[in-house]
């Protein structure tokens, strides 16, 4: 009788852990950050001069990505990754939100930005702000960008950070991918935030 009790009592105190850390019995491809106190929120307008917060997509994944158009390699190669897993994720796709957040407001227009991220899927959007906001932003989730090369014209490049933060459906920061991670594992982590692990 007295196992019974500390088997059950034990059991208790596992399925409370498990509830408190909704991560706590999944184990994700991406760095799982659950709890993270940085990357709470966002105040940007996308590339049709809405107005976004994290907020507006309560309900779906969330990936969040900092670069910008003229990027030679890491912006376009992680936009067409993001793409991919839309495709991999098939009727699941229509639950999830990919956001692009430009670290270079002064050449990335909205214009520019509403010709360049539907190339890559029409469901994605970009988001911009002016200087300011895109600093403060960048800070709130610990992101690095800095003009590099000709900085005195408008051929410069901007070195920046190259991880993808992912939000579950409840807004909460639970994954940071790192650049180069395949399509098939981002899906793969992108299902287990949809069933609500």
């Amino acid at each position: 009788m007295l196992r019974t009790l500390i088997v059950a009592a034990t059991l208790a105190v596992a399925t409370l852990a498990a509830c408190s850390n909704p991560s706590a019995t999944t184990t994700f491809r991406a760095t799982d950050i659950t709890g993270a106190d940085y990357g709470k929120g966002l105040a940007l307008s996308d590339h049709t001069g809405a107005q976004r917060t994290l907020a507006d997509f309560r309900g779906k994944v969330v990936t969040l990505f900092f670069g910008y158009t003229q990027c030679p390699d890491v912006c376009p190669t992680n936009l067409a990754t993001m793409a991919e897993v839309m495709r991999k994720l098939g009727p699941d796709a229509e639950r999830v939100q990919v956001l692009f957040v430009t670290v270079d407001p002064e050449r990335d227009t909205q214009q520019l930005l509403a010709q360049y991220i539907p190339v890559f899927d029409p469901r994605f959007l970009a988001l911009r702000g002016d200087a300011a906001q895109t600093t403060a932003v960048a800070k709130e989730f610990k992101v690095f960008y800095q003009k590099s090369g000709d900085t005195s014209g408008s051929n410069y490049t901007v070195d920046h950070s190259t991880g993808t933060y992912v939000f579950d459906p409840a807004g909460r920061v639970r994954l940071y991918v790192k650049h180069g991670e395949t399509a098939d594992n981002i899906a793969a982590d992108i299902r287990s935030l949809l069933a609500g692990k």
